[in-house]
């Protein structure tokens, strides 16, 4: 009998340590470089971007955000 209820507690104990949720924290990119150093590949620059420039970095995503991303932009045209 004291048998059993050892292992009812255990099996509870186990089941409710399984819903538990994990510590979530922000990963994100580990470079050492800002985003707008940009890439030295020319396959990966949009046109009229100058790389390490960070008011070009900024315009250019507006510019991307406003026409390429922009849903209600792309049904209205």
């Amino acid at each position: 009998m004291k048998t059993a209820i050892v292992l009812t507690l255990a099996a509870a104990a186990f089941a409710v340590a399984g819903c538990t949720e994990r510590e979530q924290t922000a990963g994100g990119s580990k470079s050492d470089q800002p985003a707008y150093t940009g890439s030295t590949q020319p396959a990966f620059m949009a046109q009229g971007w100058k790389a390490g420039d960070r008011t070009s970095w900024e315009q250019e995503l507006k510019v991307r955000a406003e026409r390429g991303q922009n849903e209600y932009a792309k049904t209205t045209h």
